[in-house]
């Protein structure tokens, strides 16, 4: 650790990273957190806090990453790469890195020209037909935070296979490596508009068939919370007849900073604090909120005089119900529908689902898997089944131009679902009462909880070991699934999922069905807890979720004290 920081300290030659490496002189503690252990690459990249040191996001790192990323590419025969970058500090600074380093080892690189969203990236790969793609983004973390995202040639993120060989690559290159001659330099092109151009077409023509009729007489509130949203956002709306947008103005332009939302988390209410006091001042009927790389979409909505904010569950069993129900009534259902959720998304839509006739199928958290379903049904011929692809964390995707969530067609999609209620005299809170009263009342919650101090990691494994060894004795009798031993055809994954059939156990007129879904953070010590209760009335389901929660709360927190 010593040895690689005083490395640096003679090395590095960018003057903010070398005065923070002369700070740290005799830190201990400063010097062991930045130099403790290099990023770790798997299928998410790289995601870190920016600074100097092997463990922190910085040109350094980036670079030793596109360099191996670069010697990926050639192995597989590839040559081509696309790198695009969000509003995040350092993240064009990040993309030109990547770019030259790509460019270097023998791979000719399109570069987008200024900050887009995360899913223009996936369908820059596509269209272009690019080997692999790179995306600078952290997403919705802290300003802190920047990260690497990798994609393959289907515009997906990498799966776990491509991942393990690229960091086998990355961890033969040096954070100084010079250049090599082994190959002739690639090319660097700036991405044209006509890209961008062709990608607004194309959502728009997606989301066409679920257009309300008439007039478009809804007001939306829209924020870009400073990230890269505001531009393709507005201008899809504009172009599809929604002129009455109103802007907050203060999280509009491209910052970094993000001044006046410190955690662009468009899940978090804190998150949409401004964008709701415009659109109370407006008298919005919704508020639409992306984040930083505009790949997700929190939503608000008003009912009556307030605006309650929907959880990605709601969003996701809206948005379903809403597109097969226009399929079906206007006889435009595909042959052999399909939609995709995660394991830990609402249950609600598999009710949906089965009314309609339509295969849902469920994938292992993280939109990749939607993107491999995806690109499964391509090879089958089969894409125009796909109906939509969601998770729990706001992420939704209604067409197959992509294989990522994409904000964008969200928004647009969220803004025909809010006009087609409207017509019809409702809120987007009064469709989803309908929906519970005609397939049950959903109530879901999501904790996560962090293992700190020494030896987290090892508890975060006891806690998971115990659980699969009986540890639970509450709420009767359950069904345990083990995702670690293989589900169907789903990689071996570390969730737990524990069922409980509530009316079958206390024979209660008015039971429910539970499920506890336990998923440990695959790159930090941290839990996530998913609660899931489905049943008839709305008082019961809300009773058993925290019922649920503090039990599970409790024995987890026990293996995080240990």
């Amino acid at each position: 650790m010593i040895k690689e920081y005083l490395r640096h300290l003679k090395l590095v030659k960018e003057p903010g990273l070398s005065a923070e490496l002369s700070s740290m002189m005799g830190d201990e503690k400063r010097i062991s957190a930045a130099f403790s252990g290099e990023l770790s690459f798997g299928t998410g990249g790289l995601r870190a806090i920016m600074g100097a040191g092997v463990s922190r996001m910085n040109i350094y790192t980036v670079r030793r990453a596109s360099l191996g990323l670069a010697e990926y590419t050639r192995a597989i025969g590839g040559a081509y790469a696309a790198v695009g970058y969000d509003t995040r500090r350092n993240s064009e600074l990040f993309a030109r890195v990547t770019a030259e380093a790509l460019s270097e080892r023998g791979v000719s690189v399109y570069l987008f020209a200024m900050p887009y969203p995360t899913p223009m990236l996936s369908y820059a790969v596509r269209e272009l037909r690019c080997d692999v793609g790179v995306m600078i983004t952290a997403s919705h973390n802290p300003r802190e935070y920047n990260g690497y995202k990798v994609y393959g040639s289907d515009g997906g993120q990498i799966t776990d296979e491509a991942a393990k060989r690229i960091a086998e690559y990355i961890s033969k290159e040096d954070y100084f490596e010079t250049e090599k001659n082994d190959a002739e330099k690639g090319k660097i092109s700036y991405i044209e508009d006509s890209l961008y151009d062709s990608y607004i077409e194309t959502v728009s023509a997606i989301c066409a068939p679920y257009e309300a009729g008439g007039e478009k007489d809804i007001k939306i509130a829209y924020t870009a919370l400073n990230g890269t949203g505001a531009r393709p956002v507005l201008r899809i709306l504009e172009e599809n007849g929604y002129k009455n947008v109103v802007r907050v103005e203060e999280q509009m332009l491209p910052d970094g900073d993000f001044p006046t939302c410190p955690y662009p988390n468009p899940e978090l209410p804190e998150a949409l604090t401004l964008g709701i006091k415009y659109a109370k001042k407006s008298e919005a009927d919704i508020l639409l909120a992306t984040d930083p790389d505009s790949d997700r979409v929190g939503v608000a909505v008003r009912h009556g005089e307030e605006y309650r904010i929907l959880t990605g569950n709601e969003v996701g069993v809206l948005l379903l119900d809403f597109l097969v129900s226009k399929r079906d009534e206007e006889g435009t259902m595909p042959p052999s529908a399909v939609a995709y959720k995660t394991v830990v998304t609402s249950r609600l839509c598999d009710r949906i689902a089965e009314a309609y006739g339509i295969e849902l199928r469920s994938v292992l958290t993280g939109f990749k898997y939607i993107g491999e379903g995806l690109e499964g049904l391509r090879s089958e011929g089969r894409e125009g089944d796909f109906l939509l692809g969601f998770e729990e964390s706001c992420g939704y995707l209604s067409g197959p131009h992509v294989r990522d969530k994409d904000g964008v067609n969200a928004a647009l999609l969220i803004a025909h679902l809010t006009a087609f209620h409207k017509a019809g005299g409702k809120t987007l809170v009064d469709a989803l009462a309908d929906i519970y009263e005609k397939y049950g009342y959903e109530t879901t919650h999501l904790s996560s909880y962090v293992f700190d101090g020494e030896g987290a990691k090892e508890r975060v494994g006891k806690l998971m070991s115990a659980l699969r060894s009986g540890a639970v004795r509450a709420f009767g009798q359950y069904e345990l699934t083990d995702y670690s031993l293989g589900v169907g055809r789903l990689p071996k994954s570390d969730v737990l999922v524990f069922s409980f059939d509530i009316a079958k156990d206390t024979g209660l007129e008015n039971g429910a069905s539970l499920t506890v879904t336990v998923r440990p953070s695959g790159t930090e010590p941290k839990v996530k807890l998913y609660l899931s209760a489905l049943g008839e009335r709305e008082p019961y389901t809300k009773w058993l979720i925290a019922q649920a929660l503090e039990y599970f709360g409790k024995l987890i927190e026990h293996f995080e004290k240990l």
